[in-house]
């Protein structure tokens, strides 16, 4: 695991200063506490910071072929460089290392761009190719490591794995982008498809980009995407033991290193039969690690203390305060962008925790995403089935109308909201699942922004990135649409990113073994009561499951982190909500209606509403126009 950065000259071989390459590393110096180096030529300077994974002693970087023609800088893991490298050896060629970035160099002199199919693993790379002048820029097929760039008026290409690290290079201009407010007050994040500071772009998750010399920047070319437009004809228990088949290979693959490694447990499904399957794989008992809390409905420490005792693992527990609010400045450094998921509090402090032992620590993210183990999951399905019962002309007025008169009930769990749901259900399919996955909706934003600013935005709006994205999946059925938007969407932009900056802040690698791209595939072939039966999503992955894991911790109800957010603005924080209003970097924007801040702050510190969310994502878009922009 590591941090990239580097500069390309796109039109003429200009000088590169070392220097300039180093300030860009110098941004983001948890990425790679063990080593860095830089490596420039006419028009190119590449730069890495190194977290020693695999091979220690001699897998540095930047890495340069034989005769210098190839140099590559690499962020990540290759799960199958060894069959890899058995292949390319076997036809002929001769390695200096054991590392896995030497087969990127290896590979794509045999294969050229073609190689990237050949590899399995999380990772963000770029490679001078000196021959032909280019600069190939790549990420992994589901987004799990970062890559940012952006075109300078100098004519030069930068990229780093943070935000942080282009802006250390004095000529990006630093303005903001208006869509990219629109989209993470919908959301909750900036999505990889756009970015706060404009002009800077993410390279989307399974996408390439070939930046050849003299030549216009191009747009990125896509080389993978999951398709669920097939369905599996297997049996049931044939399916089940393809699953565990499928779960023991991204496991025991994602084992391989030369540090301490050990897993997140929580005493879900996820993380359970990760650490199950490890224990399997181990000669030793595995590290595990658990945060709790000390609110008896939050903490569900017994379930992973159960699962630890079952494979005897060497397990931790700290219990911490919800109320850790004293992180907001920590998350704000670390995210650049906003970031308004609260489960960041306890994801930092699980990946802190663990650091004290491993280096390499197994997560269960990716589980949801792929076998429908959201509520939001099943709710789509069903409300799906109601639409297409009844009539658009009947059910647009018809709900609609109870809706807009129905009370809000924001304090309720979402299955509870009605006049939410009955607005859903006015809905078409698509416009349903874009309101069930968002967290501000847009009237209300509409009342939040300035005139000026709905002026500016025009009739950009953040939900019809999930309508489109639905309307053009790869699908046969509306479950298999509101997942495939999830993967492309909402697992890169929040799941992952949460995942990669909390655990990159105190130079941990974290490692995705439900994300392997072939166990995606599978997933996403699945027949649709495979995927959810009754109340129960994950359906096949339980069953599967069920040889290695008890009944209470497979069907047990999901819990999810809750902070007290509301409270915290009530007190500690009530300063923070006052500000929001006026003096604060949010409200020198001139975006927002400074009079509609103020009573969303009012209301909510006087009990009559609970805007507690809401003005957490204010909060945390504040801290961020203060860094990017210093407003």
């Amino acid at each position: 695991m590591c941090g990239i950065a580097g500069i390309f000259h796109l039109e003429t071989a200009k000088p590169v200063d070392p220097a300039r390459v180093g300030l860009m590393l110098d941004a983001m110096p948890w990425r790679g506490p063990d080593d860095s180096g830089i490596w420039t030529a006419p028009g190119v300077g590449l730069g890495h910071l190194r977290l020693s994974i695999i091979d220690l002693g001699s897998g540095a970087q930047p890495m340069l072929t034989e005769d210098d023609s190839l140099a590559v800088v690499f962020n990540g893991e290759i799960y199958n460089f060894r069959e890899v490298r058995t292949e390319l050896e076997a036809k002929g060629h001769v390695f200096r290392t054991h590392s896995d970035t030497e087969v990127i160099l290896h590979g794509y002199r045999q294969w050229g761009e073609a190689c990237v199919e050949k590899f399995n693993g999380m990772f963000a790379f770029a490679l001078f190719d000196a021959r032909a002048q280019a600069l190939w820029l790549v990420r992994d097929r589901l987004g799990v490591k970062p890559l940012h760039y952006a075109l300078l008026s100098d004519g030069s290409l930068i990229f780093g794995s943070e935000l942080k690290s282009l802006l250390a290079h004095p000529l990006l201009r630093r303005a903001p982008d208006l869509s990219a407010v629109e989209d993470y007050l919908a959301y909750g994040y900036v999505p990889d498809d756009a970015c706060l500071v404009a002009g800077v772009r993410k390279l989307g998750a399974g996408e390439t980009l070939r930046i050849v010399r003299g030549r216009p920047l191009p747009q990125p070319q896509r080389y993978w995407d999951v398709s669920f437009a097939d369905r599996s004809r297997a049996k049931p228990e044939a399916l089940e033991e393809e699953l565990v088949a499928l779960m023991r290979q991204a496991v025991r693959s994602r084992m391989v290193a030369d540090v301490p490694l050990g897993a997140f447990l929580s005493g879900g499904v996820d993380s359970s039969s990760v650490v199950a399957l490890m224990a399997e794989a181990s000669k030793q008992a595995v590290k595990t690690c658990t945060i709790g809390f000390d609110v008896r409905e939050l903490d569900e420490t017994a379930y992973a203390d159960r699962v630890a005792r079952r494979f005897a693992t060497d397990h931790r527990t700290r219990i911490v305060s919800p109320d850790d609010y004293g992180l907001i400045d920590t998350l704000a450094l670390h995210f650049d962008e906003p970031f308004a998921d609260a489960s960041a509090l306890p994801t930092y402090r699980v990946c802190e925790l663990a650091r004290e032992q491993v280096t390499v620590a197994l997560s269960g993210d990716g589980a949801d995403e792929a076998f429908a183990g959201y509520r939001r999951h099943r709710f789509q399905m069903q409300g799906e089935r109601l639409r297409s019962l009844i009539p658009a002309s009947v059910r647009q007025p018809l709900f609609g109308t109870l809706g807009r008169w129905y009370p809000k009930a924001d304090w309720a769990p979402r299955p509870l909201r009605a006049k939410s749901t009955l607005l859903e259900l006015a809905g078409e399919g698509g416009e349903a699942y874009a309101a069930s996955v968002g967290v501000t909706p847009h009237a209300l934003r509409q009342r939040m922004f300035s005139q000026d600013m709905k002026t500016r935005l025009g009739a950009y709006r953040a939900e019809d990135r999930y309508i489109r994205t639905m309307a053009e999946a790869p699908a046969r059925d509306p479950l298999d649409r509101a997942q495939y938007a999830d993967i492309r969407i909402w697992l890169p932009g929040d799941i992952l990113t949460k995942t990669d900056r909390m655990s990159m802040a105190v130079s941990l690698e974290a490692r995705e073994p439900l994300l392997d791209h072939r166990l995606v595939e599978f997933a996403a072939r699945l027949p649709v009561a495979q995927r959810i039966r009754g109340n129960s999503g994950k359906y096949l992955m339980k069953k599967a499951m069920e040889p290695f894991l008890p009944q209470d911790i497979l069907y047990r109800p999901k819990m999810g982190f809750v902070t007290p957010i509301s409270a915290w603005f009530r007190g500690p924080l009530a300063g923070e909500a006052t500000a929001i209003a006026g003096g604060s970097a949010l409200a020198k924007t001139g975006w927002f209606d400074a009079k509609m801040l103020g009573k969303i702050a009012a209301d909510h510190k006087a009990g009559l509403a609970d805007h507690g969310r809401l003005l957490w994502q204010l909060l945390m878009l504040d801290k961020a126009l203060g860094r990017l922009f210093a407003l």
